[in-house]
């Protein structure tokens, strides 16, 4: 019998069993939920109870709760969500000399014991917890990613499909930039089933959604007084079938430039092919003059976010 794939998720918290659920009730393969030995009940406990649902939802997998990083070995995935949350009144930036110090830990954890995975990176702040994963890691680039566009883009689709009335379904967008309130939708890339949406919303209606989408995590974390999790999971879950699939997947994430659209060194949110191999390949085109300079902006605060990381521990440098 062929072999089942092997998602492990770090961190049981609200993202990370939302992640177990989402790769579980797919049959994704067998899943495994890390936390630290003081919540490995937690880990436990959830395990448990999203297992029981498979009579139920009829999936059949796997799904164990641990402390012992022992148990991710042989992962095809590790989809990596330990971390500080927000709260009300915090950035994503805010959170950054504390989830650096956990996600330098986990990912040298992950290069220990699972050596051959793909690593999805969901802490915050995003792009400068990938660089971190990257580097305690010592993982080839193409097998560190982030996740950010997958969710920014089904926050904006969402909003556009409001507006419209019609199915988010039916909603193709694309959002370029880092993970936060400088990304990036190209609207003259947004369509509704190939009909430019604006030829379908005023410019007015449009320019509310991308400024929707940019504070997307912000609304939330108000309303909740914690960060999202349904959908962050939903879209590291998303990539994660695209690996274990091999099925080449285009999905907006944090990739790591070499040159493409004038960025080289640094991971930054882009289209690209999503298959074992990791990121098998950065989706490039010629963008508008407006659009690339708001890139540059997006992309330097990228670079500054890295900068912090490096001036608080040189030898991620």
């Amino acid at each position: 019998m062929p072999r089942r794939a092997k998602i492990s998720v770090i961190g049981a918290g609200n993202v990370g069993a939302t992640c177990a659920h989402w790769a579980a009730s797919k049959e994704l393969g067998d899943v495994v939920l890390v936390d630290i030995p003081d919540r490995v009940g937690v880990a436990q406990g959830k395990a448990i109870d999203l297992a029981c649902c498979g009579p139920i939802e009829g999936f059949d997998a796997s799904v164990i709760g641990t402390s012992d990083y022992k148990d991710i070995a042989g992962s095809d995935v590790v989809i990596l969500t330990a971390g500080l949350p927000r709260k009300p009144g915090m950035s994503r930036d805010d959170l950054i000399e504390t989830n650096v110090k956990i996600v330098r830990s986990v990912s040298e954890k992950i290069a220990e014991y699972a050596p051959d995975s793909v690593i999805i990176v969901v802490s915050n702040p995003l792009d400068a917890m990938v660089f971190t994963a990257w580097k305690a890691s010592g993982f080839e680039h193409s097998k560190v990613v982030g996740q950010a566009g997958a969710l920014d883009v089904a926050r904006f689709s969402t909003f556009i499909a409001w507006e419209i009335g019609c199915s988010v379904e039916d909603v193709q967008a694309l959002l370029l930039g880092g993970h936060g309130d400088d990304m990036v939708p190209l609207v003259r890339l947004t369509s509704v089933h190939g009909v430019p949406v604006s030829d379908l919303l005023s410019a007015e209606k449009i320019q509310a959604c991308v400024d929707r989408a940019k504070v997307g995590g912000g609304e939330i974390v108000k309303l909740m007084g914690t960060s999202a999790y349904y959908a962050p999971a939903s879209g590291s879950v998303q990539m994660a079938e695209a690996i274990v699939k091999d099925k080449k997947r285009i999905i907006p994430c944090a990739a790591y430039l070499s040159g493409q659209f004038g960025v080289d060194g640094y991971f930054v949110g882009v289209p690209a092919v999503l298959g074992a191999g990791g990121v098998e390949k950065v989706i490039e085109f010629k963008m508008a003059e407006d659009e690339q300079n708001l890139f540059n902006e997006s992309a330097q605060h990228v670079m500054d976010l890295v900068a912090t990381v490096q001036k608080m521990f040189p030898d991620l440098a």
